[in-house]
């Protein structure tokens, strides 16, 4: 039989190799598969801005042309992740206007973490205008919790949870699969949009992982808030006595949909100990994968979880939690450990779900009975981390022959021959050879520039004088402020082509309004270099952008080239 490196996309029955980027790809055909085989005829629209670990997604669409036309599936990338979202949310529209092509309008947006953040207002127009009824939106999140090419970690659920969009957290390619067509399952019922947390772990892994039609088989819950069957509604008229009338529905009915949907279709799933347990742990995503990792390296099997009570909640939709699946993990424990990155976030939702409770188990995550640090909230957790913090509660339990051994295991010694040493290996981060910013990135003597998102924030350590980042856009905007209450006269701030085009514009604007002294060097190379090298979208040549500046009010303009 001939192989082809399309198979993962091509085969509809049986097991492909793939990456969690090419799943999200996957999930959109899958997606159109099942509307034809309904009986439907419906588009889908992709749109976001690159960005870790995210990076090479548009890249795949764009290989993977042919697929996408044949699926009726159209990428249009984002000048920035707010007017991506702004667009998905526009073809969520598109039924409302006269002679729409399709029965309906699938949308995927896509950015990593302070894309989401940026993105909030957008996100927060299209989920209270909701989706249309043969539609659906998931919203892909980008999440690089140990901030590995981000200025601040992310943690996306809370943004998500802040737009009221339900969130899911796969926390493997095969889940990525599956839980991609739950989120547009779930959106199409319940007239959301759809959170969909990517941690970089889950972005960059290479699994195989088994396709089938019957993943996009879901059911569809009776459900009769108003004494009606549910069905939700669409409006653009995001405007009082309208708006508010979405939002009602938005809590009494959507947010309650979404639930008895997880519960239909059991995205949350208990393991372990069924009865008898008195520990019981709660994880999502790829974390949940880590406590399993962990109780391995602890010696501890689905057997022996059994044997010494242990029962494991994963959880797939974190919000809203689902409670019935909830009171069935808790009924019985002593206690509860939530395992998350970041702050607390399952840890309060699976407070609320049991607080009414007769007889409720002690829940600890980020902080233990006496308030102490349990679970850290900053950086990346990974398997050996959390294995000592579970080693430390079950050692109430379980004999201490019994873990010390696989704890010691968890904190391998230093050889004594390189303990005296202390030295580490470092290689700080340069401009590529050639690249003509090794030069331009340098200030007068005496001169101070302002860092950014780009290549060219790796002067900030370098033998530059360059001084510190803000988010992508706001270059020099810091300087605004600062220089009223500084007595040095004038900042030079670096800003990369593609950060000016997607959004750093305003900030050139802001500080023209401002009357604010400061030279900005836009260091232009035509592409986006830290995500792959693509093209600047909405990019205009030099000529043309030197008017534009001029037109902005900029006092002189200088063009340095070889």
């Amino acid at each position: 039989m001939p192989l082809s490196l399309d198979d993962k996309y091509t085969i509809e029955d049986g097991p492909v190799i793939l990456t969690g980027v090419q799943a999200l790809v996957r999930v959109l055909v899958d997606q159109h598969r099942a509307d034809v085989r309904r009986g439907l005829r419906t588009g889908t629209l992709v749109s976001g801005y690159r960005g870790s670990p995210l990076g090479g997604l548009d890249f795949v669409l764009q290989q993977q042309e042919p697929l996408l036309t044949a699926n009726h599936i159209r990428f249009i990338p984002g000048v920035n992740e707010e007017l991506g979202a702004t667009t998905i949310f526009g073809a969520q529209l598109a039924n409302l206007f006269p002679s729409p092509k399709y029965d309906g309008v699938l949308g995927m947006w896509y950015g990593k973490g302070p894309g989401v953040d940026r993105s909030g207002d957008a996100f927060k127009h299209g989920n209270l205008a909701g989706v249309g009824r043969l539609g659906g939106v998931l919203a892909v999140g980008g999440d690089d919790p140990a901030s590995k090419s981000s200025t601040v970690p992310s943690h996306s659920e809370v943004a998500f949870f802040d737009a009221q969009m339900p969130v899911l957290y796969p926390g493997s390619v095969q889940e990525v699969l599956e839980f991609g067509l739950y989120g547009y399952a779930l959106s199409r019922y319940s007239g959301l949009w759809v959170g969909f947390k990517m941690a970089t772990n889950v972005a960059d892994s290479y699994e195989t992982a088994w396709v089938s039609p019957a993943h996009a088989q879901f059911v569809a819950p009776e459900f009769a808030p108003a004494g009606a069957p549910w069905q939700h509604t669409q409006s653009a008229n995001l405007f009082a006595p309208f708006n508010l009338q979405m939002e009602q529905e938005l809590f009494e009915g959507r947010l309650e949909a979404a639930r008895r949907f997880a519960w239909a279709n059991r995205i949350n799933e208990i393991s372990g100990a069924p009865t008898g347990a008195w520990l019981g742990i709660a994880a999502a995503g790829k974390t949940y994968y880590d406590v399993r990792e962990a109780l391995t390296r602890l010696g501890l099997d689905e057997g022996e979880l059994v044997r010494f009570g242990i029962r494991l909640l994963r959880v797939g939709q974190l919000y809203p939690l689902e409670p019935v699946i909830t009171r069935d993990f808790a009924r019985g424990l002593e206690q509860i450990v939530v395992v998350e990155e970041k702050r607390s976030f399952l840890e309060l939702f699976l407070r609320e779900a049991l607080y009414e409770e007769a007889s409720r188990p002690r829940i600890v995550g980020k902080r233990d009975e006496q308030g102490a640090m349990l679970v850290p909230a900053h950086g990346e957790l990974d398997a050996d981390a959390i294995a000592a913090i579970l080693a430390r509660r079950l050692a109430a339990r379980l004999p201490a022959e019994r873990l010390g051994p696989a704890v010691a295991r968890l904190t391998p010694a230093v050889p004594a021959e390189i303990q005296p040493l202390g030295m580490t290996a470092q290689r700080l981060a340069y401009f590529c050879s050639g690249c003509p910013h090794n030069r331009s990135t340098v200030v007068p003597e005496g001169s101070l520039a302002g860092g950014g998102i780009g290549c060219h924030g790796m002067a900030v350590m370098m033998d530059r004088q360059t001084v510190g980042f803000t988010q992508m856009g706001g270059e020099g905007a810091q300087w605004v402020g600062a220089s009223l209450f500084s007595n040095l006269p004038h900042l030079f701030q670096n800003m990369g082509d593609g950060t000016y085009f997607h959004s750093g514009s305003l900030a050139v604007r802001q500080a023209v309004a401002a009357g604010t002294t400061i030279t900005y060097k836009i260091l232009y190379n035509g592409a986006v270099a830290m995500t792959g090298g693509q093209h600047a979208d909405g990019a205009i040549p030099i000529p043309e952008l030197a008017r534009e500046l001029q037109a902005e009010g900029v006092k002189k303009i200088l063009i340095l080239a070889d």
